[in-house]
Formats: C-alpha cells, structure tokens, sequence
C-alpha cells in the first residue's frame, strides 16, 4: 500500500515517476489566465492568516462547506476568521474522492512543509503554524509565487481599468513576469441596458472619446486595447455562455446601440446581433496584434437568484450548461479564417459532453503557419480534477497532437492554487508512463520527456511569444 500524498503520488509505474520526476517537476509555470488580484502583487501584500489566503473568494470550498451543512455565517458571514477555518476543517473530511481533498493536502505540504491531514482535530495547530509562516517574507505574495517557480502570469482585467499595479510592478520588477490580460465582457452585455450605459459612459471618460455612436465606441475600445498593448498584455479572454455568430450588417449594429443608448431595452434578436458583432471586433483586434484569445464556454451562472440578491456574483452558485456550441463556434472561426484574421485562439469547454466536439472543431482551423495555432484548453472549472483532466487528455490525444499543447492553468482567485499544476502534471506523466510499460508507446523516455517539457512550459512559451 502507497502512502498518502507521497513523491510518487498519482504516478503509477516507475516509467511515470522518471518522467515527472526528471523532466516536469522542475519545469517553470506560465500560468496565462488567472484571476489574481494585481494590487495585492503590486504591494506584496501579506495575509494576516490562513483564512484570508485561503479561504476568501474560493467558492469551491465554499460549496463543499454548504453542502457539508456549514451554515453561511462561517462561509462568507461574519464569524471570525479562525471559526471559517475551523469549520473548513471539519469539512475536509468530508471531501473524500473530491479534488479538493488532494489540493488541500498538497498545498499545505508544497507551501506549508504540513503533512498532517486536516480535520476538525488537527485545525488549531495547522491554523497556527501556518498563519505564524505568513507573517515573515518569504510569505508574503510575491514570496509565495517565486516558491512555486511561477516564471509569469496574466491576471483578467476588465478594459476600463487603470493598469495601475501592473505599471508598478513593471517599474519594480521582483522576478515573476506579471501581465494584464483582456476581459471585455461588460463591453459586449446591453441586455441590461441601464448597466451597460453606466459602462459606456466610464469607458468613455477613460478613454477620453465622445461615444455618440457606434463607430466611436470601437475607436475607444480600440484606444484601451492599445493601452493594454503598452503594458505588456498579450492576451484577451471572453467568460460567455457560448459564441454567438448571428450575420449582421454595421448599419444594423449602429442602430442597435444607438437605441440602447437611448435607454431603450433591446430585444432578445438584437442583443445576440451586437454580441456577434462585438466577438468579431474584439477578434479583429487581437489579431492585428498578435495576440491569443480564449473562449471559455459553457457556464450556467448564478442559478440560485435569493443568494446572488444576498452575495452577488462569483460566490458559488453556477454551473456545467448544456448550451448547444457547435455550429456558431464553427461559423465564428470560419468567417475570421476566411478573412485572414483569425488569432491564435483557445477554446475551453465546461460541459464534458463537448469534449469530441471541442477536440475535432481545432482541427478545422489550424492552417500549418504556427504549431496548435487553435488550442483545446485544458480541464476548465468543474473539470480541472483528475477524471475531467485525464478525459480532456485522452479525447485531444485521439483526434488532435497532444505534443503541442499549451498545458495547464489555476483560474483561480488563490495565491495557493499554484499545485494544480504539479497535480496537472503528474496525471500528464501518469498517462505516458502507463502507455510506455504496456507497450503502447515506445521505450523512449528522452524522447517522452521532451513531449512532457513542452506541454509544461515550452509549447506556452512559445504560444505566447513569452
């Protein structure tokens, strides 16, 4: 019998454990989509406790603590910050066989040097060791990136933000390359006509460009995409229910937002017609700079309205949809082929019964003028766990080159997230090592071992011209 969270954990055979031992595990991390806050990067902040690192704005614990019977109050209420802990504690157990029971463990050791297994018994002392390390340097949050070996990250910034933090990081650089990443969402919503014009009118006064129409509206749009050129970005990303890719006419469009503009509710019709304009405007954009752009699709958001009217958005209350992706995906990506303007491009799907689909639909657009110039994305949400990775794995391996792979992100909101890589890269590991001792695969481990270097970091790299 194996024990728990050992060196050799989730690597099965001793070809795995040469693989990740000697080629992955020391490789650095390109974490290119996150939502870490820059401010925090920017005055390396140093957490007070374990709770505040760990546990704020992580709505999957949050979910498992709900479900677990842990009243709201330990959750995101007003008990204090040891009592949240504490409960988590008592949850943990609880979590058998759910990622977070292995994350848990993992971030504790890799972090912590921890290797008890924390339940209800166990808080206190975890909880103290762990909070008194927080308060010296080598804790604080640039501490904790450069101990993971994060080489660079993209946060996830919407375009009206100032880029304060990163210019401050960039004036006072401290070894991990910190970079803003395009999150045009809010640009492209008028179903809420009245939120939609208070951003409007913020983008106008940070872009200092009279929006009267439809035409100046992109021209601020594109001076803020500009800005974030300047500042290092190299990267957009769009968080929608699926692409839209109605046909529309630009006479269409700038009647379609004079009329929101005038306060006036747009139908059902006409809203899909401006996100499908907006989609190709954005992509336009990216192109013409080089840049990657990804799609992460599917999520069925704030399902539970009475807690979202309580905590509002990102608190736990979403989930896989079943949107149907394929023929406006296809539709979207053909007519930016067809008109030479489609960027390199990433594609994640959050419902597993797109995989197939999302492993083929990348096949129809990469042209040969840059290798897996159109990416299916690694395990996304709900699936970055070790089932929803491996299947991921194996459908892109089917009917795509695995080899050329851009690998793994966080997505995530937590300083202490950055394990999920080596979790991403042992179940990496696992899978040739397997096929190699059953003969499935040739005895090849130089070979192997650079395939596995270039999905950990170097195909990343290279991607995002890093």
């Amino acid at each position: 019998m194996k024990n728990f969270l050992d060196e050799n954990f989730l690597l099965s055979n001793a070809t795995a454990q040469e693989l990740y031992h000697n080629y992955a595990k020391e490789m650095p991390i390109i974490d290119y989509h996150n939502h870490l806050i820059p401010e925090q990067i920017a005055n390396n902040k140093q957490f007070d406790n374990l709770t505040q690192v760990w546990l704020y704005g992580d709505h999957y614990k949050w979910r498992a603590m709900r479900t677990n019977g842990v009243d709201e109050s330990y959750i995101t209420g007003n008990k204090s910050d040891y009592e949240k802990f504490e409960k988590w504690a008592e949850t943990v157990p609880y979590t058998l066989r759910n990622p977070l029971y292995h994350w848990t463990h993992l971030e504790l050791q890799r972090y912590f040097g921890v290797n008890e297994i924390l339940n209800g018994k166990s808080a206190k002392a975890i909880y103290d060791e762990c909070t008194a390390k927080l308060q010296t340097p080598e804790y604080s949050v640039q501490g904790l990136l450069k101990k993971m070996n994060v080489e660079t990250l993209c946060t996830t910034d919407d375009p009206i933000d100032s880029l304060e933090f990163h210019q401050q990081i960039a004036k006072n650089p401290f070894g991990v390359g910190v970079r803003p990443a395009f999150r045009p969402d809010k640009a492209m919503a008028p179903e809420d006509h009245v939120s939609f014009n208070a951003y409007v009118n913020k983008l106008a006064e940070v872009a200092d460009v009279d929006i009267n129409s439809f035409d100046a509206y992109l021209a601020a749009i594109q001076k803020r995409h500009d800005f974030f050129h300047e500042n290092g970005c190299c990267v957009s990303d769009h968080g929608i229910n699926q692409i839209y890719a109605e046909d529309y006419t630009k006479a269409e469009i700038s009647a379609i937002f004079d009329k929101v503009r005038s306060n006036t509710a747009l139908s059902t019709a006409e809203v899909i017609k401006f996100k499908s304009a907006m989609l190709v405007e954005f992509a336009i954009m990216d192109h013409a700079k080089g840049w990657v752009q990804q799609f992460h699709l599917g999520a069925l958001r704030n399902n539970n309205t009475r807690m979202l009217s309580i905590l509002g958005p990102d608190t736990g209350w979403d989930s896989i949809g079943d949107y149907t992706q394929a023929e406006a995906l296809s539709k979207f990506l053909n007519k930016l082929d067809t008109d030479d303007q489609l960027a390199k491009t990433i594609i994640y799907n959050l419902n597993p019964a797109d995989n197939e689909l999302f492993a083929t639909m990348i096949g129809n657009f990469n042209d040969g003028s840059t290798p897996g110039k159109v990416q299916w994305g690694s395990g996304w949400w709900f699936l970055d766990q070790k089932d929803g990775m491996i299947k991921q794995m194996n459908a892109l391996s089917n009917m795509g080159l695995i080899s050329r792979f851009v690998g793994m992100l966080t997505d995530s909101r937590s300083f202490l997230s950055y394990p999920r890589h080596e979790y991403f890269r042992r179940i990496l590991c696992n899978l040739f090592g397997e096929e190699i001792e059953n003969g499935e695969l040739p005895n090849d481990v130089e070979w192997t071992g650079k395939v596995i270097k270039d999905i950990c970091y170097y195909n990343a790299k290279n991607y995002f011209n890093l």
